[in-house]
Formats: structure tokens, C-alpha cells, sequence
């Protein structure tokens, strides 16, 4: 990914003077002479001295301002230069670092030798001629100014970088001979560095006088390499792809030469190029310095090493051991090579860089071993974590119990884990057959074969344990590890390798590569190219040294052919049970289910430690409950519909709130008895429906619920842990979590990070460790539960009603009791009228002390549910009340010193014919003053009676 641009300043904006404010100067002027026409007195003009003082302050400190503006804003502009000029320095310094690290010359590469790899050179490779400015990478935006555009102009060149130009036909340099020669021998060691005999060919009449005749590349006429001459004047053209003359001054340029070097000065030079001409700093070598390069070459190995160019796996003979498992997979100078994982081993570990053959020869080796050993004496497991394709033909082999890829993250996993179930299954059946080998019962034996193992334990670190135990109790129990990787040094660990003693490299890279696997730098030495390809070195407990070998190659006709000849043999047995489908019907359990006494299916589990996926159950009054955690559509509501379909006396949690209210008050009082097992969906969106202090206390009681109520389990949903929820959660037992929407509310939720899959499919959770399919029924949704809130009825004893808005209250009151007097209370009225309901709103409740008492010890006292301040200062009450929704025409109903009840009393409601506006405003005259609010309520009553309020 591109870095950000680098963001220059702009360039600070000057600071306009502010205007003086000779308005606020001139009224002190005239306010003073207005004074003084008006006392006579003399002093009233000091005070129009006021002005001109006020003028000449307010200039002073407008100017005082400005100044410490300028400097504030130099300040920061010069902080933001220095960063971008740090940032500027530093990207230059790691771009370059960069380029000469991809594009070393032949001091780098004597640094640090480059990787070789498999493509040959040609004319696109790129070749170092020198050192100097090249365009840069780094961008910057913003600024302006002369110094923002020299910033522009030095983040688009990098300077000191390496100068690279196409190898085309060659490179020219022209100079004295002694510099020619000197830079035109560098250009040609470099690319002996980079590339190695069997991809490069040095030749020419010259190359003794120059010390080039000491490079392996000299000596060395493979077939397929880059034929690289080192000509100087007068030379013949000869067959070559590509050339590197030495020239004197003013020399033509050879015909196909597009880049030409003019040596000006011992290390610096003019490049010309059909995209232009520029100076350069250039690399020059000595004849003693390359002479020297030759012999400190490792490169000398000759094709007479005696190896065969190519071995077929059809062209050696199998045989059939009678303990072991022999394979020949290749051939020496002197015999074909046999190997066998249980006499040499118990275990292997293969070696190669990228290009070398490695998958191939296990493939070759699987084949070899498969040819004459059935399903009945060998089964193998096949992990690929290089890209999945590299066992693909050997799926087809009866003695193929599995193959698993890094493509497929969470199977790898199970499989890997089974592999302990493994172990512990193996060691039963030598126990229950009283033998201490897997020799001497007719047990087959295990061999994985793992193809990158380096990448396998990058990815699940926590499974280099399972290895391990495998390495150091396999032998016992007929399994064997086969451990292919680039490098060992780093990846395999002590523990491990001690129990691999048979060892086969091919090349390596890095030379301690190469000695701790077969003793020796032999395999760093071998040399790359499509030659070497399949090239290697076997070493087994026996062996003084290693041998080397060229390993066979298994033709996909090969594998057919041995699958053919075993098609008609029983395949093995998978380690490790199916994975858990993405959808598990209820019914397919309840056959299993039958043995669960008084227990309730969530569904089945996996646990390849066991190789067993037994049921996942909940048992009401011995389990106390489960939380659900996962985002939406990941299958939270379905567990619960699971449940309720197993358990039909199990009571859901209304998503209504006065109605959960109610529910969680009669159980807590104990005016119901509570259920075996409660059903709560989306407790985090229920809870945030509430307001605040409603929702404070429905969480505590609920957990107060949990904490006593031992017998009725709990389970309930969540979309994620926050605030009092994530507390009501971490007080149930037991948590499964299904997919969650990113890594961060996966780990919130306490999942762990090696657990979070975006793609986990519906009803797939994470319990207790476990990964648990859940079931699915197919069940009708749980009626939606509703308020049972009762109808107010006026009683005989009279009521008294507390509103904002007491005239529309009287009026609607009238309208719907008018068996009952409804009264205003206000001066004139007999408050004392038995039966009759007064109504007023609080201030004038107030007012009126002695009727409130009355009201409030022998009747009954209503207040609009959307004014509980108006409860608590008149009622005295400091409990919430129930909880009622606002807007529903809810009330709450306080009688002597009954607890208070909340009732639907329609007057309270708004009516067809009131806007969303006019209800809020009832809501809003109680905040208001007394005068104001009166004020607003007679303007808003004319204006209805004017037909202006749109209604």
C-alpha cells in the first residue's frame, strides 16, 4: 500500500489590522457634552475623555495582538516544516535502503548475497551501472510558496539511489582502458552475483588477462543460460545474447547497444540512454579483486556430479517391506535410493527453497510408498499449506484418509487437533491387544506428510505442540511425520527435529540452513536453475555423510495407475469425524437426545481432541443459565425458538416494556411464580429502550432475579456486552458466541482472537471451548406480549388530577365520565363535593394545600406518566413508578399509601384531532414559569380558536 503524502503547510496568511471602533469612541464623546448641556457641570466632560482613551487602547492592543498571532503562526509553520522535512528524510532513506536492497551492486552483494531464483536472465533484467538520482516514490501535498515548490521538486528525486538500465544486447562503456575495463569487469561480476552458472555463461577472448576466467560462470557451459560476452575493441561479433564491451574514447558504439557509458573520471561517468543523458557515480573492479571474487565462489559444482538429468518414478522398482515402509525415490551417481519412514525414521524433515522440487518430491515419495503398501498396512494424511493444490492427484489413492489446505483455516485446525484423539486411540488399541508396538498387531500405520510446515505453525502457533507429541510417541504407535519447509532454522524446533533423523534437502539458501539438516553447507551450494530442479542430498541415521541424489518425478499416469491397482481396497478411516454442517434440523438429534434425560438439545459439538461430537444440552433446575452473544441473522432468536419448542412451559420476555416491567415486578415480589425457563431475546435492545433510570433498575432486578432464583434457568440474547447488560451477562455460567460483526466485538464479547470467523455460518457458536452447530426448528415466532395496564375508573370517594394542560383535561374528562362532575379547581369552586374529580396542575395544586390533603388521604390522585417530577414533589414519593409509555394516555394512580399503580386513562391521550406538536406542548408548560406558561397556554388556545395552530 502507497504511503500517504507528505502534507506541507501552507504559507501563514498575514493578519489584517482590525478596525478601529470609532463608533464606540465617538458615543462616550457625546454622552459626555449631553451631560454636561444638561448638569452644567464641567466634570460630565471628562467623561467624553473617555472616547479618544478607549481608541487609542483598543488600537495598542490590536497591534499587540497581531504581533503574537504572526509569531504563533511562524512558530507552527516552522514545527510542520521540520516534521515533513524529518518525514521526507526518513522515506527517502528507507526507499533507497529499498531499491539498492532489490537492485544490489557488487559491494551489496558481497554484503549480503542475493537470492537466486528461478528465472534465467534476458534482456528485461535490470542492471546497477551506478549511483545517482532517480525519481522518487514520496508525494507531497498542500503548501505554497517558493519553499513548498523546492520541497516538490526534492521529494520527486532520490539522490544516491541505484541507477539501473536494461541488459538489452549489452552495455558499452567507453574510457580509458584501464577504466573501461574496470567498470565493464564490475558490470560483469555483478550479474555472476546475481545469477548462477546454470542461468549464466561468461564468454570471451578476455577473460583470462581480467581475472574473469576465475568466476564458475566461466567454466561453465550449461545448456539454456544467458550467453553473456565480455568483448573489448576489435573483438568479432560471435553468437551471444548479450554483450558488455570495453571501449576507449570516442569509440563507435556496437550495433544493438542502447546504453553507453563515458567514463569521465576514475568513479564518475556520463550514461546516455534513448530516455536521456545524466552523470553518474560508477563501481569499478580490479583483476585481483575479481580473481579474488572467482575463488571465494562456492559455485563448483560440475555437471559430472553424476547424478542422472531426470529420474521417472516409473523407472524404479518398488519393493514391498515386511515391517517397514521402503520407497525409492531417486537415484545416485552409483544406485537408486531407497528410504524408509519407519527403519530410518520415525520421522523426516525435507528442505528447498521455492523452485526446488519439494512438493514434487513428496508427492513422489507418497506414490513410491503407496505402489506396494495398501490401505491395510499404510493410510496417509496430507496437509498443503502453500496455496492447496499440491497433493490434488494424490486424493485419488485408496491409502488417502485426508487432505487438508490452508484454504480452509478452521479445517486444518480440527484436523491437526484430531490428531491427539489420534494418538490416545492408538494407544488403547496397543493396550487392549497387550503390544508395545504398532509392528507387531496388523494396525496400519499414520503417515502425515506436510507440505510448508514453516507457514502451518506461522498461522496456528498453538499446534506445535500437537507435532511434537506426535515426534515423540509416534514411533510406538506406527505414526510418522514427513515435514516439508523452505528453511528448518527458526520453524523446527529442537524437540521436534531431535526425533527426525532422517533428513533430505534440496537447495537451500542460507548455508546454516544446509548444516542443520544434513550436516554439511552442500545443499546451500548446489546451484539454481530449472537444472537443479529436483537436486538434493539424503541423509539417514546411518549415512557418514550426506549423498546426493536426483529425486524421481512422479507422472500424474503414475498416480493413476497405483490408484488403479488398489481401487478395489477399503479406504481407510478419516482421523478425525465431518465437520459440523451449516444446517442441523432438530429432528436428526432427537433420536440421540432420547438418552438426555430432562435435558433440552442446543445441538452438537466438535471436539477433535476426542474425535467425537457429542450433544451440546441444557438441563432446566440444574444448569442456571446461558448467554447468547452475535450479531444480527447469526442465529441468536432461532436458539431460543429451539428451546421454547422442547420446553413449551417456558415463558418469554414480552419486548414490551411495561409489560417486561410488570413481569420481572411479580416475579421479584412474588406474585407469580417464576417459570423453569425463561426466554429473553436482544437484551442489549431492550434495556436501551428504557430511559436510563428504568433501564438501571430493570437490569438490577433481573440480576437479583439470577442470584436467588436457583431453579428457573436463564437464557437470553445479546448483539453485544456493554454497560449493565455485559453485567447481567457475566452472571450466567455458561456463554455461547455466535458470529459477531468484526475482531473487536468478537474479543469484547470474550472470544478469543484465533476464533473469529467473519464467514461462521448461522447457528455456529463457540461454547465452553467447543464449536457447537446449533439445531434448527422450525417454529412458529412467540406471540408478541402487550401491556395489561386497567382502564381508570373514578371511585366514589373523589379523585384529583394533576395536569399541565387542566382545561383540555376537564373538557376530554367530561366527555368521557360524564356520570361524574369534573371540575376545574380555581377560586369558587366547593373542592369538598364528594365523588367529584378535580383537576389543575400542579402549581395551582399547591396553592390549594387543605383540598390536596383531602384529595391526596380519601380519594385518589392521578398524574400524566410523562410528569414523574410532578409525582415526586406533590405524592412524596421518591420509588420509580412503573414504568408507562409516554404518549399512550398512561397515568399513574397513587391511593393512601397503596403502592403506585399505572392505568390507561384516555383523557391523558393525544386525540385524532391534537398535532405531535400540541401534545409536546402540554409536556413543555410545566417546565416553563407560571406567568409564562399561562401566558403561552392563552395564546395557543386563541390561536386554535383562530384556526391558525393547523389543526
Amino acid at each position: 500500500m502507497d504511503a500517504p503524502p507528505i502534507v506541507l503547510p501552507s504559507a501563514p496568511a498575514s493578519v489584517r489590522r482590525a478596525p478601529l471602533p470609532f463608533a464606540a469612541a465617538i458615543i462616550p464623546v457625546a454622552a459626555g457634552v449631553v451631560l454636561w448641556l444638561v448638569s452644567g457641570s464641567l466634570y460630565a466632560l471628562c467623561f467624553a475623555a473617555l472616547g479618544p482613551l478607549m481608541l487609542a487602547a483598543s488600537a495598542f492592543d490590536a497591534a499587540r495582538i497581531r504581533r503574537r498571532d504572526r509569531r504563533r503562526d511562524e512558530a507552527e509553520s516552522a514545527a510542520v516544516w521540520a516534521s515533513a522535512e524529518e518525514d521526507l528524510s526518513s522515506r527517502q532513506q528507507a526507499e533507497r535502503a529499498a531499491l539498492w536492497h532489490r537492485h544490489p551492486d557488487v559491494a551489496r552483494c558481497l554484503a549480503q548475497p542475493p537470492l537466486r531464483g528461478t528465472d534465467a536472465p534476458g534482456i528485461a533484467t535490470e542492471v546497477v551501472i551506478g549511483s545517482g538520482p532517480v525519481p522518487s516514490a514520496v508525494r507531497c501535498s498542500g503548501g505554497t510558496g517558493q519553499r513548498a515548490r523546492e520541497f516538490q521538486r526534492r521529494c520527486g528525486i532520490l539522490t544516491e539511489a541505484p541507477v539501473r538500465v536494461k541488459l538489452g544486447a549489452g552495455i558499452c562503456v567507453r574510457g580509458c582502458a584501464p577504466q573501461s575495463a574496470a567498470v565493464a569487469r564490475a558490470l560483469v561480476a555483478q550479474l555472476c552475483l546475481r545469477f548462477s552458472p546454470a542461468q549464466l555463461v561468461l564468454l570471451g577472448d578476455h577473460l583470462e588477462e581480467n581475472g574473469l576466467s576465475a568466476l564458475p560462470h566461466a567454466r561453465s557451459a550449461r545448456r539454456g543460460g544467458l550467453r553473456l560476452g565480455f568483448l573489448m575493441a576489435g573483438d568479432a561479433r560471435v553468437p551471444l545474447d548479450a554483450a558488455v564491451w570495453a571501449v576507449p574514447p570516442g569509440a563507435e558504439v556496437p550495433e544493438g547497444i542502447t546504453t553507453v557509458i563515458d567514463v569521465t573520471e576514475p568513479s564518475r561517468a556520463m550514461v546516455r540512454t534513448p530516455e536521456g543523458s545524466h552523470d553518474i557515480s560508477l563501481e569499478a573492479l580490479s583483476v585481483d579483486q575479481v580473481v579474488q571474487l572467482g575463488h571465494d565462489s562456492g559455485e563448483d559444482i560440475e555437471d559430472s556430479c553424476g547424478v542422472p538429468a531426470f529420474v521417472a518414478l516409473h523407472d524404479l522398482e518398488q519393493g514391498r517391506g515386511e515391517t517397514g515402509l521402503p520407497a525409492v525415490i531417486g537415484r545416485s551417481a552409483q544406485e537408486d535410493v531407497v528410504i524408509d519412514i519407519v527403519t530410518d525414521g520415525p520421522h523426516a524433515i525435507v528442505t528447498g527453497t521455492t523452485g526446488t522440487g519439494k512438493s514434487e518430491l513428496l508427492v513422489t515419495w507418497v506414490t513410491a510408498m503407496a505402489t506396494a503398501h495398501g490401505p491395510d498396512r499404510v493410510s496417509f494424511v496430507l496437509a498443503d499449506f502453500k496455496g492447496g493444490t499440491a497433493f490434488e492427484p494424490l486424493r485419488e489413492l485408496r491409502q488417502v484418509a485426508a487432505v487438508i489446505t490452508d484454504l480452509d483455516q478452521e479445517g486444518a485446525r480440527r484436523g491437526v487437533s484430531s490428531l491427539t484423539a489420534e494418538i490416545r486411540r492408538r494407544e488403547s488399541v496397543l493396550a487392549a491387544a497387550g503390544a508395545r508396538d504398532a509392528g507387531e498387531i496388523s494396525m496400519p500405520r499414520l503417515v502425515i506428510v506436510i507440505d510448508e510446515f514453516a507457514a502451518l505453525i506461522q498461522e496456528h502457533p498453538d499446534l506445535g505442540q500437537v507435532f511434537t507429541d506426535v515426534a515423540a510417541r509416534g514411533r510406538a504407535l506406527g505414526m510418522h511425520l514427513i515435514l516439508g519447509t523452505q528453511r528448518a532454522s527458526g520453524v523446527v524446533r529442537d524437540a521436534l527435529a531431535a526425533n527426525c533423523p532422517l533428513r533430505l534437502s534440496l537447495r537451500v539458501a542460507d548455508a546454516a540452513d544446509s548444516r542443520l539438516v544434513i550436516g554439511t553447507t552442500d545443499a546451500a551450494e548446489l546451484p539454481g536453475g530449472a537444472e537443479s530442479r529436483g537436486l538434493g542430498f539424503v541423509r539417514r541415521p546411518q549415512d557418514l555423510g550426506p549423498q546426493i541424489v536426483r529425486m524421481a518425478r512422479a507422472a500424474a499416469a503414475d498416480v493413476s495407475r497405483v490408484a488403479s491397482d488398489w481401487r478395489t481396497a477399503t479406504r481407510p478411516r478419516s482421523p478425525w469425524r465431518p465437520a459440523l454442517p451449516a444446517l442441523l434440523p432438530l429432528d436428526e438429534l432427537r433420536p440421540e437426545a432420547v438418552a438426555l434425560t430432562d435435558a433440552l438439545v442446543l445441538g452438537r459439538a466438535d471436539v477433535p481432541e476426542q474425535q467425537s461430537q457429542p450433544l451440546e444440552s441444557l438441563r432446566p433446575g440444574i444448569d442456571r443459565g446461558l448467554a447468547i452473544l452475535g450479531a444480527a441473522a447469526s442465529g441468536r432468536t432461532s436458539v431460543l425458538r429451539l428451546l421454547a419448542a422442547q420446553h413449551p412451559q417456558a415463558v418469554w420476555m414480552p419486548g414490551d416494556l411495561e409489560a417486561a416491567w410488570d413481569v420481572i415486578s411479580s416475579w421479584r415480589d412474588g406474585s407469580v411464580a417464576l417459570p423453569s425457563v425463561v426466554l429473553c431475546d436482544d437484551l442489549d435492545r431492550l434495556a436501551g429502550a428504557w430511559p436510563p433510570e428504568y433501564a438501571h433498575e430493570w437490569l438490577n432486578r433481573v440480576e437479583q432475579l439470577l442470584g436467588t432464583a436457583h431453579e428457573t434457568m436463564f437464557v437470553i440474547t445479546a448483539t453485544r456486552v456493554a454497560g449493565g447488560v455485559g453485567r447481567l451477562l457475566e452472571a450466567l455460567p455458561r456463554r455461547a458466541l455466535l458470529r459477531m460483526t468484526s475482531r473487536v466485538e468478537h474479543l469484547a464479547a470474550g472470544g478469543e482472537a484465533s476464533g473469529f470467523r467473519r464467514d461462521r455460518p448461522p447457528g455456529r457458536a463457540r461454547i465452553d471451548d467447543r464449536e457447537v452447530q446449533l439445531a434448527w426448528v422450525d417454529a412458529v415466532a412467540p406471540v408478541a406480549s402487550v401491556s395489561t395496564t386497567p382502564r381508570w375508573r373514578p371511585g366514589e370517594q373523589g379523585s384529583a388530577v394533576v395536569s399541565a394542560a387542566p382545561v383540555r383535561v376537564v373538557e376530554r374528562l367530561q366527555a368521557d365520565y360524564p356520570e361524574h362532575d369534573v371540575l376545574l379547581l380555581e377560586p369558587g369552586v366547593r373542592a369538598e363535593r364528594s365523588g367529584a374529580i378535580l383537576v389543575a396542575d400542579a402549581e395551582t395544586w399547591q396553592r390549594n394545600p387543605s383540598v390536596w390533603r383531602q384529595r391526596r388521604a380519601e380519594g385518589e390522585v392521578l398524574f400524566r406518566a410523562e410528569h414523574p417530577v410532578e409525582l415526586r414533589q406533590l405524592a412524596g414519593l421518591r420509588d420509580l413508578p412503573p414504568y408507562a409509555h409516554a404518549r399512550s394516555g398512561r397515568a399513574w394512580s397513587v391511593r393512601g399509601e397503596e403502592a403506585v399503580r399505572r392505568v390507561i386513562l384516555p383523557s391523558f391521550a393525544p386525540t385524532n384531532r391534537q398535532t405531535v406538536g400540541q401534545a409536546a406542548d402540554e409536556t413543555a408548560d410545566e417546565t416553563s414559569g407560571p406567568a409564562t406558561a399561562q401566558l403561552t397556554r392563552r395564546q395557543r388556545r386563541a390561536d386554535r380558536e383562530a384556526g391558525t395552530s393547523g389543526l
